[in-house]
């Protein structure tokens, strides 16, 4: 059982992070609710919706599965950033595990069977005992992540060896369910790759892919922190925006200007700048976009004046909302880098003032985006160059590393070369 105990430890490597265990509660809440009774209430939910209601669904379609090269997500923004490899290289089929949530394409993503999940709860309280002898506080904040976890691995490995991919492709390399998939895939000998999909922190695990393809400098230096790194590394940009580097903007005018909402920011905030920017920029349409998990009500901003609107971030892409954007306003969040890339003026501002949250990414340390304090220093910053929206995109070249040579906007060209060989090998 030291195996068992060894492997979830792995599996949970994040949650049981000193650094992320030690960050604020709006922070762990995004994987974990902060009131203990809620954790109970989602334990339960899950046992009754997810391990039995398991049971009586069929969902996977062997022939889509067996031998091919694998593309495993575990959300929209994992599809959108993996999905041009289904386009293009063949014999490869987007995965996810049974029930999970993919946003939009929930139904259009190939199943595993998570039937058999329930069948390893046994191992449940061992794990439980363990994982308190050794770290109580953390494992009675994540108990719910903990009882979710168990079985990925086990289940996973079966399947593996049910219908042997060819190599499987991951666009997250953190979330319990990611993780088990990868260790059973080294576990069996199975080629794996990583394609970054969004700005990475300290608190990441190692990589431990047989090849990683990151974007720029920042992020290998932010991995070369979290641990030694495993396998081949390749920084290649971001393909995802690849189609939009046509589309960059080049108004010198200030004419729109967005504001990125996170999970973490405070409503009444967003609406203190809200008001204040109609106020003081009435001409300029101001448009607000909450992030696609965030379920609290925005729509009542619309009512500070005729220039505010929504973006419906379930619907519509971050790059096709930034192409409407002069300038973007928000705090941590890695929508400062896609805007930049646009060549859309970036603003870092904190929308929560209560818990020391500030440029998680790093981005304001590096000279990506500018930071501002207040509504009234806003104002005057923006007012000041209304006429002079300044070009910003090259200060993404830490982060990004085809900008500003001859492979800007061809990062997908660069994934799928380095792809294509690493499946033939």
């Amino acid at each position: 059982m030291k195996d068992t105990l060894a492997l979830y430890r792995n599996i949970l490597y994040r949650p049981y992070l000193d650094a992320f265990y030690n960050l604020p509660e709006s922070v762990k809440s995004m994987i974990s609710p902060r009131k203990p009774l809620f954790r109970f209430f989602r334990m339960a939910g899950y046992t009754f919706l997810r391990l039995i209601g398991n049971l009586f669904e069929t969902v996977e379609h062997p022939e889509k599965l067996k031998g091919k090269v694998w593309l495993y997500v575990v959300s929209q923004n994992n599809y959108d950033s993996l999905k041009f490899i289904a386009d293009t290289l063949p014999e490869t089929v987007l995965v996810a595990g049974q029930n999970k949530d993919i946003g939009k394409y929930h139904n259009v993503v190939e199943r595993i069977s998570l039937r058999r999940k329930i069948l390893y709860y046994y191992k449940f309280p061992y794990l439980l005992f363990q994982f308190l002898k050794r770290r109580p506080e953390i494992t009675l904040r994540f108990v719910d992540v903990l009882y979710d976890a168990v079985g990925f691995y086990e289940v996973y490995h079966q399947k593996l060896q049910q219908f042997k991919p060819a190599a499987i492709v991951f666009a997250n390399d953190h979330n319990p369910d990611a993780r088990a998939m990868l260790l059973a895939a080294k576990a069996l000998g199975i080629k794996t790759a990583y394609v970054q999909h969004a700005s990475v922190s300290t608190t990441f695990p190692p990589l431990q892919f047989d090849l990683s393809l990151l974007e720029g400098q920042d992020s290998l230096d932010k991995y070369i922190e979290c641990g030694p790194i495993t396998g081949e590394v390749k920084l290649i940009g971001m393909p995802k925006a690849d189609a939009f580097v046509s589309a960059r903007n080049r108004n010198r005018t200030i004419r729109t200007i967005g504001i990125g909402a996170s999970l973490l920011d405070l409503i009444e905030e967003l609406e203190k700048l809200t008001r204040k920017l109609s106020n003081c920029l009435p001409e300029v349409r101001i448009i607000v976009r909450p992030h696609p998990r965030d379920k609290r009500d925005f729509t009542y901003l619309q009512s500070i004046a005729p220039t505010v609107s929504i973006s419906d971030s379930s619907k519509e892409p971050t790059f096709e909302y930034l192409q409407h954007l002069d300038v973007m306003i928000s705090s941590n969040s890695s929508v400062h880098l896609e805007a930049v890339l646009m060549n859309v003026w970036s603003i870092y501002y904190n929308f929560n003032s209560i818990e020391p949250l500030h440029d998680v990414y790093g981005y304001v340390a590096q000279g990506l985006v500018e930071a501002i304090s207040t509504p009234e220093k806003l104002c005057d910053m923006l007012t000041a160059r209304l006429q002079d929206k300044p070009d910003v995109f090259l200060r993404a070249r830490y982060y990004n590393a085809t900008v500003g040579t001859p492979y800007d906007g061809k990062s997908s060209e660069l994934a799928l070369q380095h792809i294509a060989n690493f499946t033939s090998q």
